[in-house]
């Protein structure tokens, strides 16, 4: 069998995990890849066309999240009045 150095490449749409699997309590969606928990659930099942149309809106999806405010040290200064 000869070697044509050609690799086979399975046409599939990656998944947009980063390994940062948390949840959003409020949008409901990873905090990593933007997806909700169905999404990430069934994304080996999806069809190639369903994944693209998913990864299509991932981008739009981030706007869906609230920004941190600071964790612990800038609710103390809110608390305490500090905050600008």
């Amino acid at each position: 069998m000869a070697d044509d150095g050609k690799i086979w490449v399975r046409d599939e749409v990656d998944s947009p995990c980063v390994k940062i699997c948390v949840v959003h309590r409020d949008a409901g969606l990873c905090t990593g890849c933007l997806r909700t928990l169905d999404e990430i659930a069934s994304w080996s099942s999806l069809p190639a066309e369903t994944r693209r149309e998913i990864m299509e809106t991932l981008p739009e999806r981030r706007s869906e999240l609230t920004k941190r405010r600071g964790g612990r040290r800038a609710r103390q200064r809110r608390a305490m009045g500090l905050d600008e």
